[in-house]
């Protein structure tokens, strides 16, 4: 392992900012993300991950300055008690010689050691990942959280009636896959149902993708959707407009009875609350708006009927035009 002033590229002597410099443009340079064709990007990495570990931290710069660790975060043996100077280049009566001065385990640090019967600092590199790595970085240096799989974006159309009611269905997906969706009561056109986790699954470990599947709503020939309120134009005789009548008219749940007023002109609306879509607050109503047709063929009787009242009449529609 080479001494890690040497894999950073700075002197023993570097303040605490100039090493985290160092390694942050060391890091994005030598990130094997960054590096997909070199077989020794993750070796280079952590190599300097490892160097940044030891100089980044004070106390374990401290101790690796003072010949107690090594460049991988070991500690360096001082040799025992009653025998000469030890692979640290101390001897006995160094500062606490021997294998008291630190107990192996399995903590936080680097080395994985703790010295003197007290836990290590440790070390994380988060904040500098999460710099130019984004949310992604994890608390450990050099590695990256499993990305989710892609989602999978589908459409299928229903119609006004489904809108209302809901409805199960299959929706076959570009893969060809075929899916079970619950399409909910009063969905919208252009509304997204979510399938959690049918997705792509993740080349990372992650967890899958999701189903996203775009309602539309086909068009009825009966109804036009305003808000959560369904509009339909009625066709009526000149007689049930002249003198009311009760008159069969359809809604989303079937057809109902709908009281024409006496004198009623095309263009005037009825309201029948609760016959529209659903919503949070309950349905909307359907808007029920005249039309007064004549009949497709000429009728004689109809012909003289309007002669006579023409002729006793003077009313004009466009006198305030």
């Amino acid at each position: 392992m080479r001494d890690p002033y040497d894999v950073l590229g700075v002197t023993r002597s570097a303040s605490e900012a100039e090493v985290k410099k160092a390694y942050r443009r060391l890091a994005k340079t030598l990130h094997p993300d960054r590096n997909p064709d070199d077989p020794k990007a993750r070796e280079k990495f952590s190599e300097l991950t490892n160097a940044y570990e030891i100089v980044g931290d004070a106390e374990k710069r401290k101790k690796f300055d003072a010949g107690e660790i090594d460049a991988e975060g070991k500690p360096r043996f001082a040799g025992f008690e009653g025998f000469g100077a030890g692979a640290g280049g101390r001897g006995a009566g160094g500062p606490r010689g021997g294998f008291e001065n630190f107990h192996f385990g399995f903590g936080s640090d680097a080395g994985g050691f703790r010295q003197g019967g007290r836990p290590g600092a440790g070390f994380d590199a988060s904040d500098i990942f999460s710099d130019f790595f984004g949310a992604e970085a994890t608390g450990r240096a050099g590695t990256r959280r499993a990305k989710a799989g892609a989602d999978v974006r589908s459409e299928t159309t229903i119609t006004l009636q489904e809108a209302v009611k809901g409805v199960a269905l299959r929706v076959t997906l570009p893969n060809g896959r075929d899916v079970e969706v619950s399409i909910p009561a009063g969905v919208a056109d252009g509304q997204t149902v979510r399938l959690k986790g049918q997705g792509h699954p993740s080349p990372t470990g992650g967890p899958p993708g999701d189903v996203l599947v775009t309602v539309r709503v086909r068009p009825d020939r009966r109804f036009a959707i305003e808000g959560k309120d369904l509009r339909l134009r009625l066709p009526v005789r000149l007689d049930e407009a002249v003198l009311g009548a009760k008159v069969r008219t359809p809604t989303l749940e079937g057809a109902v009875e709908l009281t024409i007023p006496p004198n009623s002109s095309t263009g005037r609306t009825l309201r029948l609350r609760g016959k529209g879509l659903p919503h949070a607050e309950g349905r909307g109503d359907l808007l029920v708006t005249i039309d007064v047709m004549l009949p497709p063929d000429a009728d004689r009787d109809l012909e003289d009927l309007m002669k006579r009242w023409a002729e006793t009449k003077t009313w004009d529609p466009r006198k305030d035009l």
